[in-house]
């Protein structure tokens, strides 16, 4: 029996769908009992609780055989890091008490670094707190997910731009769809490996610039990329809606990418197949 985290959002719902696809036992864990109800009709146990109650993640995780997790932001904590930090000595104080044997984390290129990395640094204290809580950890070092062009959408339905966060627009990077993560989360539970690992997950490389064409495309308009310098970051996720205090934390990540600090640095690499264009095509 597998339980998995996350099943309401893009990567964890791929994980448990697959698995029960494949005829294996799911229990997922959810704070919505209406959501939950989704998963029940689709043949899954549930759990309702949050990460951040070890308690009652021990209790859930009873009887697994893995466990697929994540670090769940927070865009409302006054403090990222400590609700970040509490929430991985939740889970993994849970691992421990529940002995769950493997866990499949959905990390981040760059949890290699101790800080500087905004809130992959949570990712790196996570993956420490695994290896000391007795488990088999199959840490998955995702790269920039394909998704995150659904952030574009507003921008470019409205105001026909299209914001770019990077130092250059024509920069190409390698970019991951969530569903290729899903798909090796899922093959990863089903066939742990013999030690702990680390994975590096990458997919096709894009610029900004593309993005901007392909999504222009899509949305039969001509995108003008904006190019963000570093000293207006944090002003412009205000704007979008997003408190200082969070806005500062990602715009340390961008200037950790901007400066070339994030790097694979995994035991392997893995190729996602998924192409931008397929991602557009679902979130347009």
């Amino acid at each position: 029996m597998y339980v998995i985290a996350g099943v309401t959002g893009h990567v964890g719902s791929i994980v448990a769908e697959q698995l029960l696809a494949q005829g294996q036992k799911v229990r997922v864990v959810v704070r919505d009992e209406a959501k939950g109800a989704t998963w029940s009709r689709k043949g899954a146990e549930v759990a309702l609780g949050t990460l951040e109650d070890q308690a009652f993640l021990t209790s859930a995780l009873g009887g697994a055989g893995g466990f697929f997790t994540l670090l769940p932001p927070s865009f409302v904590v006054s403090d990222f890091y400590a609700y970040q930090q509490r929430t991985s000595d939740a889970i993994a104080g849970a691992v421990a008490a529940s002995g769950t044997p493997h866990v499949v984390l959905l990390s981040s290129v760059g949890a290699d670094l101790l800080d500087g990395t905004g809130p992959i640094k949570g990712l790196h204290y996570l993956e420490e707190a695994l290896r000391t809580a007795g488990t088999k950890l199959t840490a998955i070092r995702a790269g920039y997910f394909q998704e995150n062009i659904a952030n574009a959408l507003g921008p470019a339905r409205h105001a026909g731009v299209f914001p770019s966060f990077v130092s250059s627009a024509d920069f190409p990077m390698p970019m991951i769809a969530t569903q290729d993560i899903g798909a090796l989360a899922a093959r990863s539970l089903l066939s742990p490996p013999a030690h702990s690992e680390i994975i590096d997950l990458h997919g096709p490389a894009y610029s900004m610039r593309q993005l901007a064409e392909k999504l222009g495309d899509a949305l039969n308009q001509t995108l003008r990329v904006i190019d963000i310098p570093p000293r207006g970051w944090v002003e412009a996720m205000m704007q979008g809606g997003m408190p200082k205090h969070i806005a500062e934390v990602f715009a340390e990540m961008y200037s950790a990418f901007a400066a070339g600090i994030i790097r694979p640095k995994g035991d392997r690499m893995e190729q996602g197949k998924t192409t931008i264009d397929e991602v557009i095509k679902t979130l347009v």
